[in-house]
């Protein structure tokens, strides 16, 4: 299970409409199974069908969740015009281990969609998505 609050996830939501037609991308961090803090990231890559986190925001979001005493607990991108599930290529370069892969999808950008899952070694599982709030 993984718990966002309203106010967060409207947010990322948000950002991935201002992003759109590229994929934005970022972290959050928390405690336990309840995220607290979004790290909005830019997509070096600039495109509409994958993302990198530019590598000193990614840094930065990881120290300054150490000094919160946060965990890692989501990487999220957008999917601009397709559904809210990993593509294979996110199969395959989801490394961080113990992270929720959320994904926000704007296929019908007036009805945003946003699934999470955990990918382990190339097998995909669904998350429970609770929005706190």
């Amino acid at each position: 299970m993984l718990e966002i609050p309203r106010e967060i996830l409207e947010a990322t939501i948000a950002q991935a409409k201002e992003g759109f037609p590229l994929e934005v991308c970022g972290m959050m961090g928390g405690v336990g199974h309840r995220v607290t803090t979004r790290y909005p990231m830019t997509n070096t890559d600039a495109s509409n069908e994958h993302f990198t986190m530019d590598p000193k925001e990614q840094f930065a979001a990881v120290k300054a969740m150490r000094a919160a005493g946060e965990e890692m607990l989501v990487i999220y991108h957008s999917h601009p015009e397709s559904p809210a599930r990993p593509s294979q290529e996110d199969i395959r370069l989801a490394l961080t281990p113990n992270v929720c892969h959320l994904i926000i999808s704007l296929e019908r950008p007036d009805e945003p969609v946003a699934k999470a899952f955990r990918i382990t070694a190339g097998v995909v599982e669904p998350v429970q998505l609770t929005i706190a709030g």
